[in-house]
């Protein structure tokens, strides 16, 4: 995972840069989503594979699929990644450009895995304190872990912070067991 991402970050880093330049980060956004799907799907894939298939027709397999959806600068990127034999990284180059994208507009999803489903005053509690901290608008992801027994554990970027019973429970029985 980490070749494959490294290998899609340069790929990402310039969709994003030519993306800022036309003002169409979400467009970008769309699109990128829009041709990841394409490239996972099971059928589609195969086909990417396929010797019986050079670099251009993969890259047009992707652009017919794809459909109006795909600008000329777009068809251009799936070219390129055909081209270089790179077209299965879109779902990487997509995840990136989502990071880049959350970062120029200050903002970041924040998960939040609670015992028992978050009522609405909670969820604006979490998300105002996540804003205070690390000054960008958030947005809540919340699922709900029954194996947490209760409070909750937030991820946002790289922070996490662990405010479940469970968690509580492991560092005490850490510091036990020293």
């Amino acid at each position: 995972m980490a070749e494959k991402t490294t290998i899609a970050r340069p790929y990402a880093q310039a969709v994003f840069e030519a993306a800022q330049e036309q003002g169409n980060l979400k467009g970008w956004s769309e699109l990128l989503q829009l041709a990841a799907a394409v490239v996972s799907h099971e059928q589609v894939a195969a086909a990417i594979d396929s010797p019986s298939l050079d670099k251009a027709q993969r890259g047009q397999l992707v652009i017919d699929i794809c459909g109006d959806a795909v600008t000329d600068a777009g068809k251009n990127l799936i070219r390129v990644l055909a081209e270089n034999g790179r077209l299965s990284l879109l779902p990487e180059i997509a995840v990136l450009y989502e990071i880049e994208r959350a970062n120029a507009e200050s903002r970041i999803t924040a998960e939040v895995t609670s015992a028992t489903p978050l009522s609405d005053s909670q969820k604006q509690a979490i998300a105002a304190a996540l804003q205070k901290r690390l000054g960008r608008d958030i947005a809540l992801e919340c699922k709900v872990d029954e194996a947490l027994i209760g409070g909750a554990i937030v991820r946002a970027g790289d922070m996490v912070i662990d405010g479940s019973v469970t968690g509580k429970l492991d560092k005490l029985s850490a510091a036990l067991l020293r």
